[in-house]
C-alpha cells in the first residue's frame, strides 16, 4: 500500500468513529442526544467523549437556554480533518484489498488446479 500511515488511534475505535460521524452530519449534539442515538451508556459515552475532547477532536459548550443545563458537543476543525483522513485511509485499504483479491484470482488461474481462466 502506498500510504503506510497508521490509522488514527483515536478514531479507529467503533464508538468514537460513530460519535465523529454523527457529529459530522448533525453539526452538534447534546450528551443526551448522543446517548440516545448511539445507544450508549452514560459511562461508556462519557469516557469516549473525554478522550476526543482531550485529543482536540471535539469542542464543548454549555447550553443554559433550557431548564437543565446541558453540554453540547461539536467536531473541531482538527476532528473534521481527522475524520476525513480516516475515511480516506479506509478507502485506500479497501482498494488495497480489492487489488489483492484480483492478484490472487490471477495467480490462481495460472497455477495447477487453480480456477479456470
Amino acid at each position: 500500500m502506498e500510504n503506510n500511515k497508521p490509522l488514527d488511534a483515536t478514531l479507529h475505535q467503533p464508538v468514537r468513529t460513530l460519535i465523529a460521524a454523527y457529529l459530522a452530519g448533525r453539526g452538534q449534539a447534546t450528551f443526551s442526544e448522543l446517548k440516545r442515538e448511539l445507544s450508549l451508556t452514560d459511562g461508556n459515552l462519557d469516557a469516549h467523549l473525554k478522550k476526543m475532547v482531550d485529543g482536540g477532536y471535539l469542542a464543548t459548550r454549555r447550553d443554559d437556554s433550557v431548564a437543565r443545563v446541558q453540554t453540547v458537543f461539536m467536531l473541531t476543525e482538527t476532528g473534521r480533518a481527522a475524520l476525513r483522513d480516516y475515511f480516506e485511509q479506509l478507502a485506500r485499504l479497501q482498494q488495497f484489498a480489492a487489488a489483492g483479491a484480483a492478484t490472487a484470482e490471477e495467480r490462481d488461474a495460472f497455477e495447477p488446479g487453480g480456477a479456470p481462466a
